[in-house]
């Protein structure tokens, strides 16, 4: 028995190295190993390669080994220099000038230009001199924006579901591909001459009016411009690509045999899609909802060219406040109020799908 006793002993303490060495290996090609797993003499596996700076060594050394010296450098400047001169540094600076006094470029930094709320106030109360008790004319621009780029995205759902499902299920080969190219073709024209040729459309002497006179339906041609039905049209269209492919990239990977089988077993077409293939798809349709979304919300030039007389754009307020009234405080606390509306939307997108931002980032 005692013999037998450190036999099995001996044997232990083998397989625990055998076990920590092939931990150590792992960790040294990047792999996560567990927190902690009790090995046969009593230790954890991975007390010695759970620390935060170790891992973290063996994932650099990992990424320079799969994309060498130069090349893992050049990537990792270049991401660096992307976050923080494209997108970190230009948010700090919009939300310093956001709390600051509005004063002239030569008086920046000095005494006078100082911390203020001012901004923020003005786009809810207005002017102190103003009668009404709320700035009425900036809420409500806002508001209507944003209800609009709800409305868009929801258009464009309706929409780019059924084109991405039947591109990825149903269309076959050349087919799928002859509708990818006639989806991207019309995209290499510039969004400017895009909504310019959509107001030719909707014009009282366009394509639309006239058809609609022709064929009996109007008697006059209808002012599309002016209830804004050109600019729906136009909005929804400039964004349809960045929600058929995300949805199309989503539905793509899913299995056919679950769709067979769902079928097989007597399940309509409706249960189908919204028991199987929606589940499966949502982070493609997160990932295109909130990309139509923010990009619906900060558009510039359809709501100039495309708007009727009355449809004021919220960006179009802050174009006003940074370019013709040289007001950058005041610009950059709308542009702010607006950058949040959007995070606060995308945050809602990730509840409603229960999703991670990095499914949506995919």
């Amino acid at each position: 028995w005692p013999a037998t006793a450190h036999t099995i002993k001996h044997s232990m303490l083998h397989a625990g190295r055998a076990m920590r060495n092939e931990l150590g290996a792992r960790v040294a090609l990047g792999f996560d190993p567990p927190l902690a797993l009790a090995l046969p003499d009593g230790s954890l596996a991975s007390e010695e390669f759970s620390y935060p700076e170790k891992r973290m060594k063996a994932y650099w050394k990992q990424f320079y080994l799969k994309n060498g010296k130069i090349l893992g450098s050049y990537i990792l400047i270049a991401c660096i220099f992307w976050m923080l001169v494209m997108i970190i540094l230009p948010q700090v600076f919009m939300i310093d000038f956001s709390l600051r006094t509005n004063v002239p470029p030569p008086k920046w930094g000095t005494e006078v230009h100082t911390y203020t709320l001012e901004h923020y106030k003005y786009m809810v109360y207005g002017s102190a001199k103003a009668q009404q008790s709320y700035n009425v004319v900036d809420l409500s621009v806002f508001f209507r924006t944003i209800w609009a780029a709800i409305v868009v995205t929801m258009i464009d759902l309706a929409l780019c579901y059924p084109v991405a499902y039947f591109i990825a299920h149903v269309a076959k080969g050349g087919w799928a591909r002859l509708m990818a190219v006639s989806l991207i073709v019309p995209f290499w024209v510039n969004e400017i001459l895009r909504a310019f040729a959509f107001k030719i459309m909707f014009g009282s002497s366009g394509v639309i009016n006239n058809f609609l006179v022709w064929s009996g339906i109007l008697s006059q041609p209808y002012d599309f411009i002016r209830d804004n039905w050109a600019l729906w049209a136009g909005l929804s269209y400039a964004f349809i690509l960045l929600m058929i492919f995300p949805i199309y990239n989503a539905v793509e990977t899913l299995d056919k045999n679950q769709i067979e089988a769902a079928r097989d077993l007597g399940s309509p077409w409706w249960r189908i899609h919204w028991r199987v293939v929606i589940p499966h798809a949502k982070p493609g349709i997160s990932s295109g909802c909130t990309m139509v979304f923010m990009l619906t919300a900060g558009t510039l030039a359809a709501p100039q060219i495309l708007g009727g007389p009355s449809s004021l754009w919220f960006t179009q307020i802050i174009y006003q406040a940074f370019i013709q009234a040289g007001n950058w405080a005041r610009g950059s606390a709308y542009a702010l109020v607006l950058l949040i509306t959007c995070i606060i939307f995308v945050l809602f997108v990730m509840k409603v799908f229960k999703v991670k931002l990095g499914e949506i980032a995919r």
